[in-house]
C-alpha cells in the first residue's frame, strides 16, 4: 500500500506538496457505499445504498439525525462516521442549551471542518476516512453541505459521494437547475433516481436503500421502507414513460454542481481492492 517514503507519517510533505495519508483517507471515501444529497428552497433529501458484508449479516447505518433541523449521511468508515455524529449532536445540544435556538447549518459544518483538519497536522493522529454530506435547514433556508477528511468544505445543490457516484453525479448534473423549484415528492424521485445510477443494473428496492428528508415545516425523519418502496414502484413506471426531463445543453452547465467535490479529491490514489474494514 506504500506509496513511497513520504506517505508513512500525515504530517510528510512529499517535494509535490502532497500529503498522501490525506489523499488515502479521501480514497476510503471513494470505496465506501454511495450516499446522495439533494436540495430545493424548502427541502434536503438524503438517500443512500445500504450494501452488507454478506447475505446473513446487516447493514450499517449510514445516515443518521443530529438535530431536528440537521442530519447527514456518510461514505467511508462508518466508525469514524458514528463519533463525527455524535460530536454534531453534542455541538447541537450545547448550543442550544446556551442560546435557546437552533445551531445554524453553516457554524456546525465548520466546526466540523476544524475537527476533520487538526487530524491532518497531528503525528500521533489519522484523518477521518469518511465524507458527510450534511442536510440541515436553518433561517437562512435549506443547505446541503459535502465535508471531505482534508478538512474542507463545500455547499451543493446536489452532490454524490462514494463508490460508483459518479454516474450519480451525472444524473444530478442533468437536472440541478430544476432542484431550487422541485417540491418534496420529485426531489425524492430524483433522490431515488440517482441512487439507481449507482446500482450498475440491479433492482432498486427499499431493502437496498435509505431515505431521509428535513424541510420547512418536517423535521429530519427516515422514511420507513414501506413509504420508499410505495414511492419506488410508483416512480419506477413514471421513470419509464417520461425519460429525461433536463435539455441537453444543460449537461454542460450542471458541470459546476460537483465541480468543488472533485477538485477536493483530485491526485487521490486509485485504490486496488476494498479496505478491509467496513465501509
Amino acid at each position: 500500500m506504500f506509496r513511497n517514503q513520504y506517505d508513512t507519517d500525515v504530517t510528510t510533505w512529499s517535494p509535490a506538496g502532497r500529503l498522501f495519508q490525506v489523499e488515502y483517507a479521501m480514497e476510503a471515501v471513494k470505496q465506501g457505499s454511495a450516499a446522495i444529497g439533494l436540495r430545493s428552497k424548502t427541502h434536503v433529501v438524503l438517500g443512500c445504498v445500504n450494501k452488507a458484508n454478506s447475505e446473513l449479516s446487516s447493514h450499517q447505518k449510514k445516515i443518521f439525525k443530529v438535530d431536528d433541523h440537521i442530519g447527514v449521511a456518510i461514505a467511508g468508515l462508518t466508525a469514524d462516521g458514528r463519533v463525527l455524529s455524535r460530536y454534531m449532536r453534542s455541538e447541537c445540544i450545547n448550543y442550544s442549551y446556551t442560546y435557546e435556538s437552533p445551531l445554524p447549518v453553516g457554524r456546525l459544518v465548520v466546526q466540523l471542518a476544524d475537527k476533520a483538519q487538526v487530524c491532518t497536522q497531528r503525528s500521533w493522529k489519522r484523518p477521518y476516512g469518511v465524507g458527510l454530506l450534511v442536510a440541515g435547514l436553518d433561517e437562512k433556508g435549506a443547505h446541503l453541505y459535502y465535508n471531505c477528511p482534508s478538512g474542507n468544505y463545500f455547499e451543493y445543490q446536489a452532490f454524490a459521494i462514494g463508490s460508483r457516484s459518479q454516474a450519480a453525479k451525472t444524473y444530478l448534473e442533468r437536472r440541478f437547475e430544476n432542484f431550487s423549484e422541485s417540491t418534496r415528492e420529485d426531489l425524492i424521485k430524483d433522490a431515488l433516481m440517482a441512487i439507481r445510477e449507482t446500482l450498475q443494473g440491479e433492482t432498486l428496492k427499499s431493502s437496498i436503500c435509505t431515505v431521509a428528508v428535513v424541510g420547512a415545516g418536517e423535521p429530519f425523519h427516515i422514511l420507513d421502507q414501506e413509504t420508499v418502496q410505495k414511492l419506488i414502484d410508483s416512480f419506477e413506471i413514471a421513470g419509464t414513460e417520461e425519460g429525461p426531463a433536463a435539455a441537453p445543453d444543460s449537461a454542460a452547465e450542471g458541470g459546476s454542481a460537483a465541480e468543488g467535490g472533485a477538485a477536493s479529491e483530485q491526485g487521490a490514489p486509485a485504490g486496488e481492492g476494498v479496505a478491509p474494514m467496513d465501509i
